[in-house]
């Protein structure tokens, strides 16, 4: 077997997440979204630890594996890991603290980092406390409370020392209810404001919690703990009451990481250690204040320090009497959150009220804290509709969120079908049918992402709403396959000759696309390949890529997260098998979320969209739907707003060979062509592009301007 290079999934994760940290050290950001970056960087460093971090240890301890994704340096990956972290966070500090901090104080927003607390501010904050704060302190006195006392998965906590060095020496637990309250304390006057840490306020105001002793000093400390839930591939009873049995102790998981403020005494560490039976985690010196995710919750809000507003724009439907009707006469793809996603509302408003709707279908992955979709679906059942909705319970984090709306929708008299055991139900999908004269008539909806309208506003994605009978048909089957709980990997399977689905063809219609494109490579005829995800893993489907690549098809990938295919650059670098394959990965104002799929075909291009990542877990562990375009006004949009991605010199940067991000403008020019522009055009054009912008501005003139003000 050949062996072929791969970039670690782990550490590619942590270079993208550097992305996100560049973006808020660009001057060119504005000064409350640099804030608001520093925070999703904190926030999915937090998941990393409680996701990625337990499942590497555990790899960690087998003895001999078959061919993983850990790099064979010698060197293990946990301290490779450990190392880039170390250099990040320092990063992150000197940003916070010397650009961001400076840069706010410039506005009159002076933000308490690290300091006491202003004798200006003081009166203020210390009636805060009294009133508001103090009601949800909790002192937890140890040894006394141990082992009762658990500590919440990434929730704050201070370890306050009283009368230290006298033998009444007590060490005491107290929480930082920053789950209960604004992590963020405002006060000031006209346009001078102080913005203080409730962590801060609590510190100057320990005498009110123990006025009976002499404090020494308070560090603040959290645990992080394993999120992943150990669920059954089989399950006997009821599935619901399981999995809430299980979230329950997920809080209560193996702790994987101790993150303490530098100067808690060594004994004083031990002891917390041994008494919370943190033996097992990572213990980490971090800085004064933990959870900066918080940040994403600052309480400034300046249009003039923020981006400026790109109103929805919207497809104007409203003089149509029937959106279903419309669609079954022409498909409408919808990009959001360019557009307005009331499209989206409407297809399901209008399918629970319509008198000839006879029956609506759907799966939901990840759903609104206030689902206008779930509420449509809930009228429809008392409208008198069939409704069958497919509830992925097991989608992390959400999986309460689900629970509590799969039990309205059920009360409600909605078939609720639940998660297929051993596998992770992660399709977009939805169907209407219709019957009008005796005869059924099919709507549908196939997306990039979750039927989300809050996600929505901030994720790109892709939503095909059709009528097209054959796909439509295809859908149906699917879902009367889901209805069965079968797992379509142990019984006989649906052959789709239009969509692409994980599990039954997705895998080795994918390969045979690629084949397509080597055989027109190897006859002399032009072979491209377009793609854009989210993460790419997959060794098969990247070992398929560097075949195609050393065939001569000209490879381009747009991946925002996770890559382990490793591309060349101008043909030199480390892996000469990926010099036709060129890498960039965009983070903007919105996440890339949408998933596209582009083949060549000898000029005859295909163009897929779908809600499959190349991963591991998408290709092998859940089922995915990818679908067709085959209008070519459809495909022309998609093919352009790809093309401007590819064009990116402002968001974009490309991963190079020793996968780093590098900027755009730093490639050979034959590396900054894209498949669609000659690279004389590009020269011409000599301004940088920030695709996301230029998204807008292209749908907006082909939209007619029109946009939603709301």
């Amino acid at each position: 077997m050949a062996h072929h290079s791969y970039f670690d999934r782990d550490l590619s994760w942590l270079t993208f997440n550097y992305r996100v940290l560049e973006e808020a050290a660009s001057e060119q950001t504005p000064l409350l979204e640099r804030v608001l970056f520093l925070s999703i960087y904190c926030s999915n460093l937090d998941e990393f630890y409680r996701v990625r971090i337990p499942a590497i240890a555990a790899l960690q301890k087998i003895k001999e594996t078959r061919e993983t994704f850990i790099s064979a340096s010698g060197v293990q990956l946990l301290t490779k890991i450990s190392s880039r972290l170390n250099g990040q966070l320092e990063h992150f500090g000197q940003l916070l603290t010397g650009r961001v901090l400076p840069a706010l104080a410039a506005k009159d927003i002076h933000f308490v980092y690290h300091r006491p607390i202003p004798a200006t501010v003081q009166n203020a904050a210390t009636s805060y406390f009294l009133n508001q704060v103090l009601a949800f302190l909790q002192p937890v006195h140890l040894p006394h409370a141990a082992p009762d006392f658990f500590p919440e998965n990434d929730h704050l906590y201070f370890l306050v020392i009283l009368d230290q060095d006298s033998p009444a020496e007590e060490v005491v637990i107290l929480n930082i209810p920053s789950d209960d309250l604004p992590r963020f304390y405002s006060t000031g006057e006209g346009q001078s404001r102080h913005i203080l840490f409730i962590d801060d306020i609590i510190r100057e105001n320990l005498s009110f919690v123990f006025p009976y002793a002499t404090i020494s000093t308070a560090y603040s400390f959290k645990i992080s703990r394993d999120a992943e839930l150990d669920l059954e591939d089989e399950y006997q009873g009821d599935i619901v009451e399981k999995i809430e049995k299980k979230l329950a102790k997920r809080d209560a998981g193996l702790a994987t990481r101790l993150l303490y403020e530098p100067g808690i005494p060594l004994r004083i560490l031990q002891t917390l250690i041994r008494q919370l039976q943190l033996e097992g985690a990572t213990v980490v010196e971090g800085g004064r204040y933990h959870n900066l995710r918080d940040l994403a919750g600052f309480p400034v809000k300046d249009p003039a320090l923020s981006y400026t507003p790109w109103p929805a724009l919207r497809r104007n439907f409203d003089h149509r009497p029937s959106l279903l009707q419309a669609i079954m006469e022409k498909d409408l793809l919808l990009h959001v959150p360019y557009e307005s996603y009331d499209p989206v509302l409407r297809f399901f408003n209008e399918a629970a009220i319509h008198p000839q709707v006879e029956e609506i279908y759907l799966t939901l992955y990840r759903v609104a804290k206030d689902s206008r979709i779930v509420h449509a679906l809930i009228s429809a059942c008392r409208n008198g509709k069939k409704v069958t909705v497919f509830v992925e319970l097991k989608a992390r984090f959400d999986e309460a969120n689900n629970i509590r709306w799969a039990k309205k929708m059920k009360e409600a008299g909605v078939k609720i079908i639940y998660s297929i055991p051993g596998l992770k139900v992660h399709a977009k999908i939805g169907l209407v049918k219709k019957r009008v004269d005796g005869r059924i008539h099919y709507c549908g909806l196939l997306a990039t992402g979750n039927l989300n309208e809050n996600t929505a506003r901030v994720y790109t994605d892709h939503i095909l709403l059709t009528g097209q009978h054959d796909l439509m048909r295809e859908l149906e089957l699917l879902f009367i396959f889901l209805s069965t709980r079968k797992d379509p990997r142990k019984t006989e399977k649906i052959t789709f000759q239009h969509l692409l689905v994980a599990q039954f063809n997705l895998l080795p219609k994918f390969l045979s696309l690629i084949d397509r494109e080597i055989a027109h490579a190897r006859d002399g005829k032009p072979a491209s390949i377009i793609i854009k995800m989210n993460n790419l893993e997959e060794k098969v489907l990247i070992d398929k890529l560097y075949e195609a690549s050393r065939a001569g098809v000209r490879i381009q990938l747009i991946v925002r997260s996770i890559c382990c295919c490793v591309p060349g650059i101008n043909g030199e670098g480390i892996n000469t098998e990926g010099k036709n394959i060129t890498i960039r990965r965009i983070v903007d104002r919105y996440l890339e979320h949408g998933r596209v799929f582009i083949f060549h075909n000898d000029g005859q291009e295909e163009f897929f969209l779908g809600s499959s990542d190349w991963m591991n877990r998408n290709i092998y562990r859940r089922l995915e739907v990818c679908f067709p375009l085959y209008e070519q006004e459809l495909k022309d949009e998609i093919r352009e707003l790809i093309r401007l991605q590819l064009d990116d010199t402002a968001a974009a940067t490309a991963i190079t060979a020793e996968g780093e991000n590098i900027a755009v403008d730093a490639l050979p020019a034959e590396d900054r062509a894209t498949a669609t522009q000659p690279e004389e055009t590009l020269a011409a054009a000599g301004s940088a592009i920030r695709s996301q912008e230029a998204i807008y501005q292209y749908l907006a003139a082909r939209r007619g301007n029109t946009s939603d003000k709301t």
